[in-house]
């Protein structure tokens, strides 16, 4: 595969050495016994600063420079910012309409409403597969549009999150654009999945490294640092959060010195921020937007409850400490319907419901009914809210369909539990739900609150933990297991 690497060469002056006197000698060989001693002592200081920072903080200066972007100014201190290197192959984008642009899809439900005729079987080796590719290590799933497939990657030999744009057509990489940062393993290292519109692609990296690209090209627009530039804390586990872009801005949950920012995708301008009175933190749980009573807002599960926030201007419209989670919380807020929300998590949270109401223009969330684990929780993947009814794996690891009531409908039987661990995605496509488990074992069934009805199964994947969210567009699957991302065709052609 050919690439091309865009970067600017250093060049060494040329050394000047004039001529000494003898005093100058001797002053020189007295300080020549010192100077090595000094050099030593440097050297293993600086060796211990490099090793204990991060990578991204400490090697700003030494990174290649995409020589087709604009040069970022220092800041105050007259640091430069950092910046990764853009390498260009030999992939094509496929000529195939569809896109899945984001977490949960285009409308942030997990749902696809593409006029694509699926399968309703296949043979025992399951789906045919178009392509696969090696990843690095983790869970981050994909992100479809214009016939490209986008992906954050990690490249541990190379100590750098790798952002690579696919052909969806066969797998070829396009471009990639990388910037160094130290990630060691913990259960994965990227488990993010990027934001892509027409021309922007944002990504949230391991260490909370936000950055946006031309999503064409790979042109680097912009990149900040969560931790560094406002105090944000990196999650357990590293960041989960995925970002959302909405009329051009970036909507991130930062949880240090802002609670959630919007920033301009063109500049890189914070147009407004949230304010975070209760210090609250990030959590591995995604920004929604939904509306209520004509009102534009983002809700996010903070680490101490649940806020919505106006989307003009970032200002708190209402809060409830209600709903947290102690250790990880991970599911995304499902919007179900005028004014509820309903919140599930694992390590014994169960699920919640809430309701929003207004009164003297004050919004206020209340408590509808809360749910056990036993009846329903759901510790890694958001529930779907499809046809009335919400769909889910909960932590028997029986798929179950809740109605709005918060009563079980059904769940699948004992003989179909999606383990071990019950960890793995779930999407809807033409009235079909697809379900993976922790192995790489693919479930295809009917969506339907009559109950549970298997269509097809097949082992796609060797696993280990294929906990990777899915996309689908064009009648292509994308999945992925620990090191390997695979496309499969589901249409039945």
């Amino acid at each position: 595969m050919r690439e091309s690497a865009i970067a600017n060469p250093v060049r060494d002056p040329k050394e000047i050495r004039p001529r000494r006197t003898n005093a100058a000698k001797r002053t020189i060989s007295n300080g020549a016994r010192i100077i090595p001693v000094a050099l030593v002592m440097v050297g293993v200081v600086s060796l211990y600063l490099w090793l204990r920072g991060d990578v991204a903080a400490e090697l700003t200066q030494r990174l290649p420079i995409p020589g087709n972007v604009p040069q970022i100014p220092s800041d105050e201190n007259g640091v430069e910012e950092l910046r990764g290197q853009l390498l260009r192959f030999d992939g094509v984008p496929a000529d195939l309409p569809g896109a899945w642009p984001r977490f949960r899809g285009a409308n942030f439900d997990a749902i696809s409403t593409e006029n694509v005729d699926l399968a309703r079987t296949w043979s025992p080796d399951g789906p045919a597969v178009l392509w696969s590719i090696d990843v690095g290590e983790g869970y981050a799933g994909a992100a479809i549009w214009s016939g490209r497939v986008y992906v954050l990657d990690y490249d541990r030999p190379k100590q750098a999150d790798a952002i690579r744009c696919l052909s969806l057509e066969d797998g070829k990489e396009i471009w990639r654009y990388s910037y160094p940062v130290k990630v060691k393993r913990n259960h994965g290292m990227s488990r993010t999945v990027p934001a892509v519109t027409e021309k922007y692609v944002v990504t949230l990296g391991p260490k909370c490294h936000v950055t946006c690209l031309d999503s064409v090209t790979g042109q680097f627009y912009w990149m900040l640092d969560l931790v560094k530039d406002f105090k944000a804390e990196v999650p357990p586990w590293y960041a989960g959060q995925c970002p959302l872009i909405d009329n051009g801005k970036a909507i991130i949950a930062v949880g240090g010195d802002m609670l959630i920012m919007a920033v301009d995708c063109e500049t890189g301008e914070i147009l407004w921020q949230t304010p975070n009175p209760r210090d609250w933190v990030m959590t591995h749980c995604s920004v929604i937007p939904t509306e209520f009573m004509g009102q534009p807002m983002y809700i996010y599960c903070a680490s101490g409850g649940v806020v919505g926030v106006s989307a003009e201007d970032g200002s708190i419209l209402w809060e409830t400490t209600e709903w947290k989670i102690r250790i990880a919380n991970v599911t995304t807020p499902v919007v179900v319907g005028d004014g509820l929300i309903f919140l599930s998590g694992g390590y014994n949270a169960g699920s919640m419901m809430l309701r929003l109401t207004q009164d003297d223009e004050k919004i206020v969330a209340q408590e509808v009914f809360r749910l056990e684990p036993e009846v329903f929780g759901s510790e890694q993947h958001t529930p779907i809210f499809y046809g009335g009814y919400i769909y889910g794996i909960r932590p028997d690891k029986q798929l179950t369909c809740l109605d709005l009531n918060g009563q079980v409908v059904w769940t699948s039987p004992s003989t179909h539990r999606f383990g071990p661990r019950g960890l793995g995605p779930y999407i809807i496509a033409d009235g079909l739900i697809y379900i993976m488990n922790d192995t790489g074992m693919l479930t295809l069934a009917e969506v339907t609150p009559t109950g549970y009805t298997q269509l097809a199964e097949a082992k796609v994947l060797e696993g280990p933990e294929s906990w990777g969210p899915m996309a689908i567009a064009s009648g292509r699957l994308i999945l992925r297991d620990l090191n390997r991302m695979i496309c499969l065709d589901v249409t039945g052609q």
